[in-house]
């Protein structure tokens, strides 16, 4: 499947510090891309180098399979994007705000305007001046702006923020529509691993400035990430037992909890052989893993 963005040994550093080391990212075409990681991670930061609103330090980065330049107008063009928080004229109405964004792009559609409001439900507000928009409605007028033009790429940096929990869905059905019905890629951003789960095509794991990984969201599942919670009042005793057992993809969560991953053996087998080598059990259970749960073990492996 070809990529409509890729990245090669992207690397920013910002006041002598490097926030991004050799980003190597890969955003199919016609899927949603969900980049996850925490506050700092390096998200926003790849996503204004995407937008030419930054200038990597080195590496080189191809949108549609051309190299991005200084001179790639025609390329921006098909792109609609939000970097952080969407800035507008407070003293224009939302309907005026996407008008004057459409003559900057020599984009004359007044229909467009209209049906992207109507997308994101601002319909009876596209007369009141932004300056009365709420953080949400903002947002909303923000997503509006970047879907105006109908492009193909959509880049979205944490494009739920100040949303209730309905608007986080409506935003989450629009995209997979935008995905859906008319191809178009997005790449969204968040710090909300549950929220991204829901809609993503894809996953890019960033942490401390790295991917550390990219995978098809159903690969999580098809992993079966599941591991074995066993708590005990001696977490020496039976972290000796089970690398007497062979049982080497363990971690100790705290004081009394233990967590075993790809055990060799059933889990009623494990257990009676704990047992037997006189460990105290409090408890023992097998959970599933969630997509937070397999990036916080990520992210554990790269600190």
């Amino acid at each position: 499947m070809s990529c409509v963005i890729q990245t090669y040994q992207l690397c920013k550093t910002l006041g002598g510090r490097a926030v991004l080391q050799d980003v190597a990212l890969h955003v199919p075409q016609g899927k949603i891309y969900g980049f996850l990681g925490p506050n700092g991670a390096g998200k926003t930061t790849v996503m204004k180098l995407l937008t030419n609103l930054w200038k990597p330090t080195s590496g080189e980065i191809t949108l549609f399979g051309e190299r991005l330049t200084d001179t790639s107008y025609q390329v921006l063009r098909r792109m609609g994007s939000i970097i952080e928080f969407p800035v507008f004229y407070d003293h224009l109405t939302g309907r005026e705000n996407l008008l004057l964004h459409s003559s900057y792009l020599g984009y004359h559609d007044e229909a467009a305007a209209d049906e992207a409001l109507a997308l994101l439900r601002l319909t009876a507000d596209a007369g009141r001046r932004v300056r009365s928009y709420s953080l949400g409605m903002r947002q909303r007028l923000g997503i509006a702006r970047a879907i105006l033009t109908k492009p193909e790429l959509l880049i979205l940096d944490e494009p739920t923020n100040g949303l209730d929990p309905t608007g986080m869905k409506q935003i989450r059905d629009l995209l997979q529509m935008l995905c859906r019905d008319y191809g178009t890629t997005i790449l969204v951003s968040s710090h909300m691993l549950g929220e991204v789960s829901h809609m993503a095509d894809v996953i890019g794991l960033i942490h401390h400035g790295r991917i550390l990984r990219e995978l098809p969201l159903n690969e999580i599942t098809e992993m079966q990430l599941s591991y074995i919670e066993l708590i005990t009042p001696d977490i020496q005793k039976a972290a000796v037992a089970l690398a007497e057992l062979n049982v080497e993809n363990f971690r100790c969560m705290d004081g009394r909890v233990l967590r075993i991953y790809d055990a060799p053996m059933a889990p009623e087998e494990l257990s009676h052989a704990l047992a037997m080598k006189n460990v105290a059990i409090a408890s023992f259970q097998k959970h599933a893993q969630t997509l937070e749960d397999y990036y916080l073990k990520m992210t554990e492996e790269d600190d």
